[in-house]
């Protein structure tokens, strides 16, 4: 295997990182304003005043949820396996065309051997179901070869920088996206959107297709270097290697245990600014601005901040902190110091989200990021699912009615979840640290050339 060799990089790192960054900016970009559409398609349109709407909203996060928790953990294996830039490519041009599929019925177009109304509702409604489930399979694939492809190209002591850039992207797009999804769909329907998500696929192809020429000479460094088995052989090898890893393990356990709280978070934000804030519905908005704002601005500092204290130390402050502002959060009565602290919060999850891909790359052996990656997604997104769960549960029917006074605070349901959510945060970082005790990225203060990066 040749060594690489990289110039000192500048804020961008290097062309190859830019092309991956630039494509998948854009591309996040079509998700978002892909997902807000589909929500107002439904609710405006498709299923305007029924009774069952909710339900046909929650229809599309169950076609997202689903392969990840079945096409995931198989998909990894496949990840390995394969081709990462090749794999990209694929991907990219599938969710393009299945994106692109849904045009006809948002512009009502008539089809051969259909009525001339066009389709029945349960079928428009089966069609997007079905293109976000076939999406969302692709995505299976996709992100864990993007996360090995980004290994191969960006240094190991760069990857906190690459991180903290591709959060930001991210952030603008949260910031961006619904309000500019709205404008479209109210000036010109769901098609325009649409076509932009299914264009944006398109970009990242190009971007990715653009990278030829730089990324076969690390070609060697991203295949599977260990003894090709059955699929199921090679995925019981990657949970052997998952669960026997101490440090994995732990940062799935902290992982866990920080979302079974985080969930109820989205679950429960509108009812607290009615509630607790005694504010009109209509300034829920501001408080996903306030959030995406938080994660541009935490993402850019965690980056910045990461060589200096080490990532494994941005992961577990990032989630200490972060449980302290629910914690204050969930005592808030006024809108202008609640817009403050979930800025604050979105900034704390900037840090988390900068650090945890650097540390998952830095335990894993190349050969094993795609199942490493598998087991990782779907487990946090079943601790995720469980959350809202629980807090619509807990809102809904334990705490329903729920009011007191102690030590003169009033305390009603919603803050209590709110104030339990912050104790789990804060009791995942307090957990982070101690099992990243020790790790240390390349270039990081203490890092030693010696350290192997898959220590168990």
């Amino acid at each position: 295997m040749h060594a690489r060799s990289f110039r000192r990089p500048g804020l961008l790192i290097n062309r190859s990182f830019v092309l991956l960054w630039a494509g998948q900016t854009v591309s996040v970009l079509g998700d978002t304003l892909f997902d807000t559409t589909l929500v107002l398609w439904i609710t405006t349109r498709l299923a305007a005043g029924q009774p069952w709407s909710p339900l046909a909203v929650a229809g599309v996060l169950f076609a997202a949820t689903l392969p990840v928790l079945v096409v995931g953990p198989l998909a990894g294996v496949y990840a390995d396996r394969w081709d990462k830039r090749r794999t990209l490519l694929r991907m990219d041009a599938v969710r393009a065309l299945l994106i692109a599929l849904l045009l006809p019925i948002a512009l009502d177009m008539p089809l051969a051997l259909l009525p001339r109304d066009g389709l029945p509702l349960i079928w428009r409604l089966g069609a997007i179901y079905g293109v976000v489930l076939l999406a969302a399979a692709c995505a299976q694939f996709f992100f864990p070869a993007q996360i090995a492809l980004l290994a191969a190209i960006v240094d190991e002591a760069h990857l906190a920088q690459a991180s903290g850039l591709t959060r930001i992207s991210q952030g603008a797009a949260q910031v961006a996206g619904p309000g500019l999804a709205a404008v479209l769909y109210f000036a010109a329907g769901p098609a325009w959107a649409l076509a932009i998500n299914a264009a944006s696929f398109g970009v990242s192809f190009l971007a990715v297709a653009a990278m030829r020429g730089i990324v076969t000479e690390w070609a060697g460094e991203t295949g599977n270097s260990r003894e090709r088995g059955s699929v199921w052989r090679e995925l019981w090898a990657g949970l052997r290697f998952f669960f026997g890893h101490r440090t994995l393990r732990g940062l799935l356990v902290a992982a866990v245990i920080v979302l079974l709280g985080a969930g109820t978070l989205n679950t429960l934000d509108i009812f607290f600014v009615t509630q607790n804030l005694a504010a009109p519905a209509s300034l829920f908005g501001l408080l996903g601005t306030a959030l995406g704002l938080g994660l541009i601005a935490g993402s850019a500092l965690a980056a910045a901040l990461a060589s200096r204290i080490g990532v494994g130390r941005t992961f577990w402050l990032g989630l200490v902190a972060g449980g302290l502002v629910i914690i204050a959060y969930a005592r808030q009565t006024q809108v202008v110091p609640a817009l403050a602290l979930i800025a604050l919060s979105g900034a704390t999850i900037g840090a988390v989200n900068v650090a945890i891909s650097p540390l998952l790359l830095h335990l894993t052996p190349r050969d094993m990021i795609g199942r490493v990656a598998a087991v990782f997604n779907p487990i946090t997104s079943l601790a995720t699912l469980a959350s809202i769960a629980l807090a619509g549960y807990l809102d809904g029917v334990t705490l329903r009615g729920f009011h007191q006074q102690v030590f003169g605070l009033r305390i009603g349901p919603v803050d209590t979840i709110y104030t339990a959510t912050g104790l789990l945060i804060l009791l995942g970082g307090l957990y982070a640290r101690r099992i990243l005790r020790g790790v240390r990225l390349k270039g990081e203060p203490g890092a030693t050339a010696q350290e192997p990066p898959t220590n168990p």
